[in-house]
């Protein structure tokens, strides 16, 4: 009987690492949709039909934005971690007329890699007044009474 349990045990753990687990976000099949759009020719109305409502809209000019991305786990022995697998954004812009007047479409290629700095900033205040010396001698002394007790 324990065998039995052991087997099931086996096979549904298996089953599970080897389906991968994905995360959808947005709007699904957005490359395929985005071939369908014309330049000068695509209304607002057909966008809304093929595509539907966008993901973010421009206050300013009659921008629309739509985000397809998908998460995927990396392996079993990533312990979860998840990989994006495609990002994909369309960027709509309308004339007045309300045709689409530019596309633009990016994917996961097109992200950018951030680096930030590692720099440290300095304190602008000297430590060589006589007020820090002596807050810190009493600092020091309180932490000294700390310990031996």
């Amino acid at each position: 009987m324990r065998y039995i349990y052991l087997f099931f045990l086996f096979f549904f753990t298996i089953n599970c690492s080897v389906n991968k687990v994905s995360n959808s976000h947005g709007f699904r099949f957005l490359e395929t949709k985005t071939s369908k759009i014309l330049v000068n020719k695509t209304n607002k109305n057909d966008v809304k039909k093929l595509i539907g409502p966008p993901s973010s809209m421009s206050n300013f000019n009659d921008i629309w934005i739509y985000i397809e991305r998908k998460k995927t786990n990396q392996s079993i022995y990533k312990l979860g971690k998840k990989k994006i697998s495609k990002n994909n954004i369309l960027v709509l812009e309308f004339n007045s007329m309300g045709l689409v007047s530019s596309k633009k479409f990016l994917n996961l290629e097109d992200m950018n890699d951030i680096e930030f700095a590692e720099k440290v900033t300095n304190k602008k205040f000297k430590n060589d007044n006589r007020i820090y010396d002596l807050l810190s001698t009493l600092r020091s002394k309180l932490n000294a009474r700390r310990q031996t007790k």
